[in-house]
């Protein structure tokens, strides 16, 4: 929207900060939830983030409309994008609607079976994946501090994830095939988000604008339709579908468009570091209001991984001041 580019620079920090905060939230919420199972709970709040999108999206593009009608498309493919953004003749644009239907998918259920605290830290990595993906699928090249910080992160990983195993094997193989499975589930977000950024990168670089926010609403479309048949019958409780709805519309609909307007005046040097906030919210609010508290096997090597990943970017800022800045999302939590 024209009116975004009236914010300051610092106002757009405060946004963006805004914005890490109501990403996570995810945690602590799904910590409250009573008697959704995992399926109904990635359901609900896939739902209601469509829903949400379907109403901000028409709001959000009425200012500054890019609704030219292009002969090639449908009707009913220019009334989509007149509306809602969506590019049904874009490979790219589905491609990347189906990374963010993995991402919501597979961070819910990732909640289910480990901690918020381990989930969070290893959607932290995402940035190490989508430089080492970049690497080697468009040629772009890594500095030594980039390969530097992908080992010390993976190190911290290693550790914090060793560590928990070991300890959960001496309580019980329950446990510990929780942690596993968890720890692989959450491992699909930053792998699914670094396909979705490369994707997007390259179609932008070969002049094809591909929006994220209309992705998302392809996403969560698709992500809520593949787990619907496993989410029933119901069994989420009122309570349970308030706060799912909330998570929809607060945690992802309303974030992800704001980060759009933050994207259009802060570098994307700026939004990397402004979104390592949300493992550092996401943590505390469980530590604080679900009286989940990180082991300090986790405490350790996730602040390895977190540092790793600031030293990344603070060395890096000089080489990338003038780095564009971007007109979609930064890959922000699912």
């Amino acid at each position: 929207m024209s009116s975004s580019r009236n914010l300051s620079h610092t106002q757009a920090v405060v946004l963006m900060v805004l914005v890490a905060l109501l990403w996570s939230t995810a945690g602590v919420v799904s910590r409250q939830l009573e008697s959704a199972a995992r399926f109904e709970v990635t359901f609900w709040r896939s739902a209601f983030t469509a829903l949400s999108l379907l109403l901000i999206l028409p709001i959000w593009r009425h200012a500054s409309r890019e609704t030219a009608a292009v002969s090639e498309r449908s009707v009913l493919g220019q009334l989509l994008h007149r509306h809602w953004g969506v590019l049904p003749e874009s490979r790219a644009f589905w491609l990347s609607g189906v990374c963010w239907a993995v991402m919501f998918t597979a961070f819910m259920l990732a909640l289910t079976f480990t901690s918020v605290a381990n989930v969070l830290i290893m959607l932290a990595a995402g940035p190490l994946f989508t430089a080492l993906l970049a690497r080697f699928t468009i040629g772009q090249s890594l500095p030594l501090r980039t390969w530097l910080a992908i080992v010390a992160a993976g190190v911290g990983i290693v550790y914090m994830y060793g560590s928990q195993m070991l300890a959960a094997l001496n309580d019980g193989a329950a446990q510990a095939s929780g942690l596993v499975l968890g720890s692989l589930i959450a491992l699909c977000v930053p792998v699914a988000g670094a396909i979705n950024w490369t994707v997007v990168q390259r179609s932008q670089s070969q002049g094809e604008r591909i929006d994220l926010v209309p992705s998302v609403l392809l996403g969560a479309v698709i992500s809520s339709s593949l787990t619907l048949p496993l989410a029933l019958p119901f069994a989420a409780s009122a309570s349970d579908v308030v706060w799912l709805a909330l998570l929809g519309l607060f945690q992802l609909a309303i974030p992800c468009t704001l980060s759009v307007v933050c994207a259009r005046i802060l570098k994307a040097p700026e939004i990397s570091l402004l979104a390592l906030l949300e493992v550092v919210f996401g943590i505390l609010l469980a530590w604080v209001w679900a009286q989940e508290m990180p082991t300090s096997e986790v405490l350790l090597g996730g602040s390895l991984v977190i540092a790793a990943l600031l030293v990344n970017e603070l060395l890096g800022w000089r080489s990338r001041t003038g780095a564009p800045r971007i007109q979609t999302l930064n890959q922000p939590a699912p």
